[in-house]
Parts: structure tokens; C-alpha cells; sequence
């Protein structure tokens, strides 16, 4: 009964990721698989800085044949991409997954993906070239560490203003974007959503709604002092003739002090407790205060609104990363751009998430090997200084027995 259950769920689970299959339209999908060179230009914007690629399951896997895109040579530039269908997101979702793996244990390097225009001339793509959006992690010691979320909109690139984490260890993980109609987005790491939120909130691609007046400005009369001198407050008599400084009445002519040859002696001076410093009214609340003047809000003449403020991508044909790497040895694999967020996690959750799993038992094994291996060492590097101990005293009692027969003779 139990089998039968069983087989029951994985053909509900087969029909669901076939319905999802059948209503997702896919735009592009690499998986870096033989053959990857004839559909990926390497560009030669940077010309003998431009770093090498390769592809590599990397030190631990999953699968040793499954390979993904990896850079190889450090402090070199890596501009490389690829044709996709022209598409733009124009009334329908759009998504961007790939995976990453920072296995070199990355101190500086990008690892982000753009979206670019048909027109992009793949030989020379690099930073200058135009794009319409750029996703993924970013890591430059300790000051850098996000995850980009850039917007090309009104010919200007656009950051995302609220802070995402990107994954740090060696492990490979999925980055995925997916971005709405509704003017709505979200960010997922390995399937789960560390940020989301409104596009006109998260952005500055917009002009502000309302803005200061500038023809506004603040009344003579406003007062903006909280506190105020006490009117009422008046300086005590004699207040000034307080001295700084006064004469240590406890000091005394040492008994030595010889005035013809040292001098007329005088006391020294301190400093006088009575003495307050300038004196100063004391303050109270100011009656008229009005708090801080604010200009009035006014509606914006230059504020366009725009319904369609997701459609940023709207001619895109390529696809491609533009990185620069202090260490290399990144991996980038299982890139899809797709119009279904389900579809997308079916996908990840097919071959990625297996891929992630048999590279986490692999490299747990490796570093409990490794343990065994540096805790054998160390007892052996003890038992060779216990032994070269006991020698150098079978040594000392040799000569020690030496000694004692020469004395007898």
C-alpha cells in the first residue's frame, strides 16, 4: 500500500512539473554542456587582460559531469556572453536563475549576470556596453558584499537601495530574480526570498511624486530656538571679581629656602573652587518656538508616472558576464531566463538542489579526511619528540657512566 502511494505521488508531482513546463515560455537556458564554445563569445574588450574560461565541476560536486562556466586566471577582467531569442518582459514575469560558486574562497570579484540589448557587439562586450539589467553577487573584502539589483531605465542604471547578503563560503548556490507586472519583485538565494518589494520604493527610477517648494521660504517671524536665555536670570554681584587663581593656602616656605641667594620666596598659585567661569544666564523653553521650518510638499511638474516600470527589458538578445577577478576560480552554471517563477524552482529543485546535496556530503567527507589526516600527523610529530627525548637521555646517562669510571681510576 505503502509503494503504491508512493508511486502515486511522484506521477502527481511529474504531472505538476509537466503543467508548469507546458505554460512556461522559456527565453534562454545553459547548462554549459559540450559545445558551450560554438554559443558563447569571448570578448576581447580588455584585450591580454581578458582572463581564460573553462568549464569544471569544480573540486566538489554532485556530479562530475556537471560542469559549469569557470574563470581561471587571477586579476584578469572575464567578458563573455551569449544570443538568446529577442525578448522583452513587456506584460509578463520575468525571471533570471543561475548558480555560483565562489570555490576559490573569493576576496575580490564579481559574479553577476546582465541582460543586453540585440544590438550589443559580443567581440567588444564589456563595462561600457549597455545593458538592461544586472543581477548577482558582488564581494570586495570587507566594505563590499551584496547582491546587485541594477535597472537600466530612462537610459540611466539604477541600484537597488536596500541591502542584500550574498553567500560567502565555497559552496554553489542559486541566485534568482523575479521581477513583476505589478511593479513588484523578489530575490531569492537557494529558493528562499531574502528581500522583495515595490519597484517604485526600492528604486529611484522614478522623479519624486511631490517635492519641496522652492518658492517657498521662511518667515522673518519664525522662530526656530527651543531654548532660550532666562531674561529673569541675572549675573550675581561680584560674579567677575571672582579670581581664576588663587594662592595655595597650605603651601609653606621650605626650611631651606635662602632668600638672599634663591630669591624672595612666593607660594604657589591654584586653581580657585569658588571660580565658576563665565557666567551665563540659565536657558528655558523658548515660548515662541515653532519647531524647524520644513518648506511645503508640492506636486512634482516633473513627475511621470509609469505603469509599466517592470518593462526594462524591451529589445534583449544577449546575455552575458562582465567580471573582474582579483582570485579566480568562480564557477557560473544552470542560467535561466524564463516567465514562470515555478517553473523555475521545478528546475532547480530537478537538477540543482540534487547537484548541491552530493557537493555538501562530498566535501564534508573531504574535510573529515582531512582532520584524520592533520590529527594522524600531530600524534606522529609527538611520538618522534617523545622518541628523540628518550634517546638524548639514554645519551646523558651514557656519559653520565662515563664520567663516573674516569673518577674511580
Amino acid at each position: 500500500m505503502a509503494a503504491g502511494k508512493s508511486v502515486l505521488i511522484a506521477s502527481f508531482a511529474l504531472l505538476a512539473l509537466l503543467f508548469v513546463s507546458a505554460h512556461a515560455e522559456v527565453f534562454f537556458e545553459e547548462n554549459f554542456d559540450d559545445g558551450w564554445e560554438d554559443r558563447w563569445v569571448k570578448s576581447s574588450f580588455k584585450g591580454s587582460d581578458e582572463g581564460t574560461w573553462t568549464t569544471s565541476a569544480g573540486k566538489y560536486y554532485g556530479d562530475a559531469d556537471n560542469k559549469g562556466l569557470k574563470t581561471t586566471t587571477d586579476y584578469r577582467w572575464y567578458d563573455i556572453s551569449a544570443k538568446t531569442p529577442v525578448f522583452s518582459n513587456k506584460g509578463k514575469t520575468l525571471v533570471i536563475q543561475y548558480t555560483v560558486k565562489h570555490e576559490q574562497t573569493l576576496d575580490c570579484g564579481g559574479g553577476y549576470i546582465k541582460l543586453l540589448p540585440s544590438s550589443v557587439d559580443q567581440s567588444k562586450f564589456g563595462g561600457d556596453s549597455e545593458y538592461s539589467i544586472m543581477f548577482g553577487p558582488d564581494i570586495c573584502g570587507y566594505s563590499t558584499k551584496r547582491v546587485h539589483v541594477i535597472f537600466t531605465y530612462g537610459g540611466k542604471n539604477h541600484l537597488i537601495k536596500r541591502e542584500i547578503k550574498p553567500e560567502t563560503d565555497e559552496k554553489t548556490h542559486i541566485y534568482t530574480l523575479i521581477v513583476k507586472p505589478d511593479n513588484t519583485y523578489e530575490v531569492q538565494i537557494d529558493l528562499k526570498k531574502v528581500q522583495d518589494g515595490s519597484l517604485y520604493e526600492d528604486w529611484d527610477m522614478l522623479q519624486p511624486k511631490t517635492i519641496k517648494d522652492p518658492k517657498s521660504f521662511k518667515p522673518d517671524d519664525w522662530d526656530e530656538r527651543e531654548m532660550i536665555d532666562d531674561p529673569e536670570d541675572k549675573k550675581p554681584d561680584g560674579y567677575d571679581d571672582i579670581p581664576k587663581q588663587i594662592i595655595d593656602p597650605d603651601a609653606k616656605k621650605p626650611e631651606d629656602w635662602d632668600d638672599e641667594s634663591d630669591g624672595e620666596w612666593e607660594a604657589p598659585m591654584i586653581d580657585n573652587p569658588e571660580f565658576k567661569g563665565e557666567w551665563k544666564p540659565k536657558k528655558i523653553s523658548n515660548p515662541a518656538y515653532k519647531g524647524k521650518w520644513v518648506a511645503p510638499d508640492i506636486d512634482n511638474p516633473d513627475f511621470v508616472d509609469d505603469p509599466e516600470l517592470y518593462a526594462v527589458v524591451k529589445d534583449s538578445g544577449v546575455i552575458g558576464f562582465e567580471l573582474w577577478q582579483v582570485k579566480a576560480g568562480s564557477i557560473f552554471d544552470n542560467i535561466l531566463v524564463c516567465d514562470d517563477p515555478d517553473y523555475a524552482k521545478a528546475q532547480a529543485e530537478k537538477y540543482i538542489v540534487p547537484f548541491q546535496k552530493g557537493e555538501k556530503e562530498m566535501k564534508e567527507k573531504a574535510d573529515k579526511e582531512e582532520a584524520e589526516k592533520r590529527r594522524q600527523e600531530e600524534e606522529d610529530r609527538k611520538a618522534r619528540e617523545a622518541l628523540e627525548d628518550d634517546d638524548d637521555d639514554d645519551d646523558d646517562d651514557d656519559e653520565d657512566d662515563e664520567d663516573d669510571k674516569k673518577t674511580e681510576l
